[in-house]
């Protein structure tokens, strides 16, 4: 049975166990936060601020009186949350809306629009799959971190489709990218805490995705259009499928893990551009985009699409490029850390500090910055366009406009984040996974579980890597069961997981405009969420006992 050592902590564990005596005791009460959060939002449709703030006060509680952590910490790792949620979340959820936002001040997200409606033949559940399944998925490759959902939501909520829709639509077709985003940082984190090699666990990973990744485009077309879509895009469903799914083999075992998302996605959206170049489907005039009043010339379409294909461009420098000048490192040299005042006493489950009290800020290096440049970029070239109509310093003006607007998001995110630090920092987040590990064999079913609850709470696939790669990798050898397999559905479950985030429940609100609406997401999010968990936990399951032993490296 795995057991936390009460050295784990400046403030042992063993302060808890007079009072429930039992890891199972610990564990539950450790959940109380979590509980309350989304029976107040999925049961009782509170505002998700309020829904947030009574969440961190019951961890806090749980904090102090529970696990014996002192007030004066508990505290200040609820500050660091919120902080972290200012840094980078908000910044990039802020830069992304900014980014619309832009194209609507204009008057271009009508060409953007037309573009897309010309690409999938004016059926808005073929643009629903070009966008919410495969240039999301592009997105997330290159950046992550909260910024594809919020563009690809706008992008959707754009060309016409009902916001709620759009916005679970892009949270379930995005959600088995999360765990290769960002240049697949969620792997190389869950790989190096768990002691295997990051190739070896995105190879597994690669093997695992086309299974689940054949439901996804399919639950799409269901989730824009119900039986009907699915009936009358089927095809185009499964060469998307068969674009994506390629594409994770091929990039984890051929090219590199780290490229597998921004392949993979643009593979899937040549195949399914090309696919719709031969093949109409059967479009009802309730599916069908406005016809464009005139035709659109080749300068209003690359207007019109300048910030999305702009935005790729400067990621993917600032991701990949280092021929005279290494990019990638040079950015990194610029982000400043330091340990968080209050904190530096915190230590992990091993005894060695805990990495959760360094704060980073990474100036230049986050995509929060690259979002700001391409928005500059573009507000100037605007401007150039048509200085009639728009000017710079509009384009300034909308961005303080675009921080007005998400104000209820933004406090959102912090509170939310000062949540997830407050159960990470005090041991709450990790006594339950602990707990779902101590249960041997069985732990291949439950294991995608801790990712799902790690991503779920903290809204990171990176951060689920970080609290349970190590507890993954130990469970795996206590129990007989390959740790490159644990360690990888560790994040594909993230990825899952991330559905139902709070933090993406609100990035997602805010794109689409329905602030305030994010227990409806929740709730209409959630029977996807779990139908792919446990599809996941199955499949883990089958892999361990040799059944699919082929899908481990």
């Amino acid at each position: 049975m795995l057991e936390l050592s009460s050295a784990a902590y400046p403030w042992s564990l063993e302060a808890f166990q007079p009072t429930v005596d039992s890891l199972t005791g610990s564990s539950l009460v450790s959940l109380l936060p979590l509980v309350f959060f989304f029976t107040a939002l999925g049961v009782f449709s509170l505002p998700t601020q309020w829904c947030a703030i009574g969440s961190l006060i019951v961890a806090l509680i749980v904090a102090v009186v529970g696990f014996g952590m002192p007030v004066g910490m508990s505290l200040m790792s609820a500050v660091e949350g919120a902080a972290f949620g200012l840094l980078p979340i908000v910044y990039i959820v802020v830069m992304a809306v900014w980014l619309y936002n832009l194209t609507d001040r204009t008057g271009r997200a009508v060409d953007v629009q037309a573009v897309f409606s010309l690409v999938g033949k004016g059926d808005k559940r073929i643009q629903g799959l070009l966008i919410g399944f495969a240039f999301c998925g592009l997105l997330e490759g290159l950046a992550g971190f909260g910024a594809p959902v919020a563009i690809a939501c706008a992008m959707m909520w754009t060309l016409g489709l009902p916001p709620i829709r759009s916005a679970i639509a892009v949270m379930v077709g995005n959600a088995l990218n999360v765990g290769f985003g960002a240049m697949a940082i969620p792997v190389t984190t869950v790989a190096k805490l768990g002691g295997e090699d990051a190739a070896v666990v995105g190879m597994t990973m690669g093997r695992i995705t086309p299974f689940l990744l054949l439901l996804v485009p399919f639950l799409l077309l269901f989730i824009l259009d119900g039986v009907r879509g699915v009936k009358q895009c089927w095809l185009a469903a499964l060469v998307a499928w068969v674009g994506m799914a390629g594409g994770h083999l091929v990039g984890t075992h051929l090219l590199s893990y780290e490229l597998t998302a921004v392949f993979a996605s643009l593979l899937s959206f040549i195949l399914l551009a090309g696919l719709m170049t031969v093949w109409s489907p059967t479009t009802p005039d309730d599916m069908r985009s406005p016809a464009a009043e005139e035709k659109l010339p080749a300068s209003r379409m690359i207007l019109g699409l300048l910030p999305y294909w702009l935005v790729i461009i400067v990621f993917a420098i600032a991701k990949l490029w280092t021929v005279g000048v290494d990019v990638p490192a040079f950015l990194a040299s610029t982000t400043l850390s330091f340990t968080w005042p209050g904190l530096d006493g915190v230590l992990s489950i091993d005894g060695s500090p805990n990495s959760a009290t360094e704060f980073a800020v990474p100036w230049l290096a986050s995509p929060g910055t690259m979002l700001l440049l391409t928005g500059m970029i573009v507000c100037v070239v605007y401007a150039k366009a048509d200085p009639e109509r728009f000017s710079f310093g509009m384009g300034m003006k909308t961005l303080g406009q675009t921080i007005v607007q998400l104000r209820v998001s933004i406090l959102t995110i912090c509170l939310v984040m000062s949540l997830a630090y407050v159960m990470n920092l005090s041991g709450q987040t990790v006594t339950i996974g602990a707990w779902m590990s101590a249960t041997g064999a069985a732990f291949a079913f439950l294991s995608p579980l801790l990712g799902w609850i790690g991503t779920a709470v903290t809204g990171s696939a990176t951060s689920a890597g970080a609290l349970f790669g190590s507890l993954q990798a130990t469970a795996a050898s206590n129990a007989g069961l390959p740790p490159q397999l644990l360690l990888g559905v560790n994040e594909i479950g993230g990825g899952i997981g991330k559905i139902i985030s709070p933090q993406n429940l609100a990035i997602a609100s805010a794109a689409v405009k329905v602030e305030g609406r994010e227990s409806e997401l929740l709730r209409k999010a959630l029977p996807y969420s779990l139908l792919l968990i446990i599809l996941l936990g199955v499949i883990t399951f089958l892999a361990s006992n040799g059944i699919l032993g082929f899908l481990v490296v």
